[in-house]
């Protein structure tokens, strides 16, 4: 869901970044008293809402605020941020099963802190946003997955095929407390602001053991890690990535090596004219000094000429025109993607759903039409036929089992009727014509 920001926040938004953009050397000293502002507050509640979420260890939901009157409780909310009174509570960690195995771990705060940080970040984003360079595209307001994909795509046809496929050891838990916060304070003077955000870096985290004991772990102890799942959290992850991407920039990397960052969170690739290894060497010691590690493991150098590499859910490099047999440098769904996609549609169509059939399929077409959304540049005739019979044998197994068929048969539930007359979208048409359920 998105929410058109209100004017008057747009117009202060407006004004910071101009005056960020216009004096890079500028810092802010009265920020803190915008964070409680009632508009402001406001609209961070009802980001915070369309979001959905968990509710964090007060076990506090949306629903409960309202009931008991939201209005009320902002007020409350703004009177003790103005009294700086406020203090954010413990966050809740689950642990989230990682594509390629293993878990991370999710944070989650209260609602209460979320609309903070929410507010926090209506005013902080700005700002921060002015001193971001152009190789980052991760969870930037105008920027998108898709443009950093059709970035990677231009320069490999531009013969930049030497790849740095780096990876991040556990990014977000090793950013230094001490180095990001005098990143911010490049920017940010108010004592009371920087006061907001080191509460955050420093917020608890509870912990469910395997035999329901609950425990708290970090807190004021802590010296590194930023909690993903925080609001604020892909902000300041972003700035303190930003020192990195800015050192590269002032050291002329890109023109000594003929070499590019494309950049997207804590992933990125490096991109050049034969100086991957140079590139790799330098990008290790630097990220050593800011406190942080490259993957040995998952970190490789690669010739995108005869050689596949995955970057956000894309496998870049050799592909092949079906009908000529000509190869090119391309993009296609990687295969991670595919077998999750395949998960989800699984998990829809699971023997205990008993949903009408309307509504699973209108869950199913969700999902197709978010994927078709999200891989359309490339080339994707393998994936979205090998998706299309895997989605066409799981719904007629599910409408066979519901009738009450022998399994192996087709009866009435053919391709042509699956996606025919009940409504199933196929990833092709998805693309062309934007069909709906």
């Amino acid at each position: 869901m998105s929410l058109q920001t209100p004017e008057a926040i747009r117009t202060l938004q407006r004004k910071l970044y101009g005056k960020a953009k216009a004096e890079p050397g500028f810092r802010f000293y009265l920020l803190y008293d915008k964070v409680w502002r009632a508009d402001i507050l406001r609209h961070a509640y009802d980001l915070a809402r369309a979001n959905q979420g968990a509710p964090g260890v007060d076990g506090v939901t949306f629903e409960r605020i309202e009931a008991a009157g939201l209005a009320d409780w902002l007020t409350r909310l703004g009177e003790d941020l103005r009294a700086k009174a406020y203090r954010c509570q413990a966050v809740r960690r689950m642990m989230i099963p990682k594509p390629g195995g293993g878990e991370r771990p999710l944070g989650i705060p209260t609602i209460r802190d979320r609309v903070v940080q929410t507010a926090a970040k209506l005013v902080l984003e700005p700002i921060f946003e002015a001193d971001l360079e152009p190789a980052a595209y991760g969870y930037r307001p105008g920027r998108s997955a898709s443009e950093a994909i059709q970035a990677v795509l231009v320069l490999l046809r531009q013969g930049h095929t030497d790849v740095v496929d780096a990876d991040l050891s556990k990014y977000f838990d090793t950013i230094p407390h001490d180095e990001l916060m005098l990143s911010i304070a490049r920017r940010i003077v108010d004592p009371d602001m920087l006061r907001l955000i080191k509460q955050w870096l420093k917020t608890p985290v509870e912990t469910t053991d395997p035999d329901g004991k609950r425990r708290m772990e970090g807190g004021k102890a802590s010296r590194q890690g930023v909690p993903q799942g925080g609001v604020i959290s892909p902000l300041v992850a972003n700035l303190y990535m930003n020192r990195f991407l800015k050192h590269w920039r002032q050291t002329g990397r890109s023109e000594a090596w003929q070499a590019h960052v494309i950049n997207y969170a804590d992933d990125f690739v490096i991109l050049s004219r034969g100086h991957a290894a140079g590139a790799l060497a330098w990008t290790d010691r630097v990220m050593a000094r800011l406190g942080l590690t490259l993957n040995r493991t998952k970190t490789r150098l690669c010739d995108a000429r005869a050689e596949r590499f995955d970057f956000l859910g894309y496998s870049f490099g050799p592909h092949c025109f079906r009908q000529t047999g000509r190869w090119f440098i391309g993009a296609s769904p990687s295969a991670k993607s595919v077998q999750r996609l395949k998960d989800k549609v699984g998990a829809i169509l699971v023997p205990g759903n008993m949903g009408r059939w309307e509504e699973v399929r209108d869950t199913l077409n969700r999902l197709l039409r978010g994927w078709c959304g999200y891989f359309s540049p490339g080339s994707h005739y393998v994936t979205d036929r090998a998706i299309e019979a895997h989605v066409y044998d799981r719904v007629r197994n599910f409408l066979v089992r519901r009738h009450k068929m022998p399994p192996r048969s087709i009866g009435p539930f053919r391709m042509e009727a699956v996606f025919g007359e009940l409504g199933v979208l196929r990833a092709p048409h998805c693309r062309r014509s934007g069909a709906r359920s």
